[in-house]
């Protein structure tokens, strides 16, 4: 459900169709936020490429379930709940910790990462990603060098940089167009981390 006008799945032809079924869940149910994209094909295929390369590859270091904290705390500070929800699904799916999950959303919603059961370095990404949605321009070199400090490396810090940048894209997305998560099914992501281009959501 979103504000402008989309195209169901049973009503996709040629490349929108393509595309549908390669984003597909089960039942052929498409997110919202994809199916946002259905007037525009090719800015989904190009959401949905840098979404699978960014959070969903197997060339990254980092967990992740720590990615996906990162995106349910980009998505907090933005006020997007329907990221926060399908993200925070994700999160406890990967997780695997119930009560450890709840811990770092609530944590989370009270915009207090030091309560969360995370370790120091993972604080100090939770630190950067805030700073970047808040206050991009006011980024510094020292806060890259904070990172290291704590022991991410330059590829790791990258990470951290694109998946926070992905998720202020996505929310904005979401936001603007007025995307609701219903008759989404909330937690589904693409698992294949080993193949960039299976954007199949189970």
């Amino acid at each position: 459900m979103a504000w402008i006008k989309t195209v169901p799945f049973e009503e996709a032809t040629g490349k929108l169709k393509t595309l549908y079924q390669r984003v597909t869940g089960p039942g052929n149910n498409v997110d919202n936020i994809m199916m946002a994209h259905s007037l525009r094909p090719h800015s989904m295929e190009g959401h949905m490429a840098l979404y699978k390369n960014v959070l969903h590859h197997s060339g990254n270091k980092i967990p992740k379930w720590f990615l996906e904290v990162l995106g349910v705390w980009v998505s907090s500070l933005n006020n997007c709940g329907y990221c926060v929800e399908h993200h925070f699904s994700g999160l406890q799916r990967l997780l695997r910790d119930e009560e450890r999950g709840l811990a770092i959303r609530a944590a989370i919603e009270a915009r207090s990462p030091a309560q969360a059961p995370l370790d120091a370095a993972q604080q100090a990404a939770l630190l950067y990603a805030r700073k970047l949605t808040d206050a991009p321009a006011s980024l510094v070199e020292s806060d890259v060098e904070a990172l290291r400090a704590v022991g991410y490396d330059d590829g790791e810090i990258l990470e951290i940089n694109q998946v926070s940048a992905y998720f202020a894209y996505a929310n904005r997305t979401v936001l603007g167009l007025g995307c609701s998560t219903k008759g989404d099914e909330l937690g589904l992501s693409p698992n294949n981390s080993d193949n960039p281009d299976d954007w199949g959501h189970k």
